[in-house]
């Protein structure tokens, strides 16, 4: 394709790598990062929630849960809306871009295939919310039919808890690579400004979201007075 230099297949490929690698890693991190400290958490809320007989707070929770999970949903389809906007307005963006003063004038087909990439990402971004909205409700179903404190039928309470608490971790895991996706798409932006700051974009978004997961503030709390497990007794 006429403009794609080696330089721009290099941090594509850096982009695609990066995005790979922290996806991997920080699901097969053994429970260091900040994820899976709060997927402890989940499975501690649900034990409580078993040993509860109003649930009132836990249905709160969970609507919260949900609610921010159909902002995100929404927000995608409007990200997927001005993207392709921009598809059908490209020699309109293009000229925006060249006054920039870092813009870099770009093919009519490399633009459109960048453009493209980004509706991809916030496709799959949309993706993974309403998948996980949906995971929610099913975490709520499951708390509903979790037997009462009161019932005599203890294992059953248990494992009911415990399995809302998986449904729970799933749905949270699904939100959390939704937000990881609008998270890179930041960094995919650089590639319209060119090769190097795509590069560099991708790289301080790797670190901003490396540093959250093991050297936040946020893990600094979760973490506060030991490093016991918070996970059910």
């Amino acid at each position: 394709m006429q403009g794609f230099s080696y330089l721009d297949a290099g941090a594509l490929a850096f982009f695609a790598a990066a995005w790979a690698s922290y996806h991997v890693f920080i699901e097969r991190d053994g429970g260091m990062g900040l994820n899976h400290i709060m997927n402890g958490y989940r499975l501690r809320w649900m034990m409580e929630m078993a040993d509860r007989d109003q649930r009132m707070v836990d249905s709160g929770i969970m609507a919260t849960l949900q609610n921010g999970t159909a902002f995100f949903a929404s927000t995608s389809l409007l990200a997927i809306g001005g993207t392709i906007t921009l598809l059908r307005s490209t020699d309109d963006v293009q000229r925006v871009f060249s006054d920039l003063p870092l813009g870099l004038v770009a093919s009519r087909g490399l633009f459109e295939l960048k453009i493209i990439g980004l509706l991809i990402i916030f496709g799959y971004a949309f993706f993974k919310f309403a998948w996980a909205y949906r995971l929610f409700n099913y975490a709520a179903i499951m708390i509903g039919a979790t037997p009462m404190k009161s019932s005599p039928e203890v294992e059953k309470r248990r494992l009911m808890a415990q399995r809302a608490a998986q449904m729970s971790v799933v749905a949270g895991m699904h939100f959390t690579r939704g937000q990881r996706a609008f998270f890179f798409a930041l960094a995919y932006l650089g590639w319209f400004l060119g090769p190097y700051l795509f590069f560099i974009a991708t790289g301080a978004v790797l670190f901003v979201m490396w540093m959250r997961q093991y050297s936040s503030d946020a893990r600094a709390a979760a973490t506060m007075g030991g490093t016991d497990s918070p996970d059910a007794p």
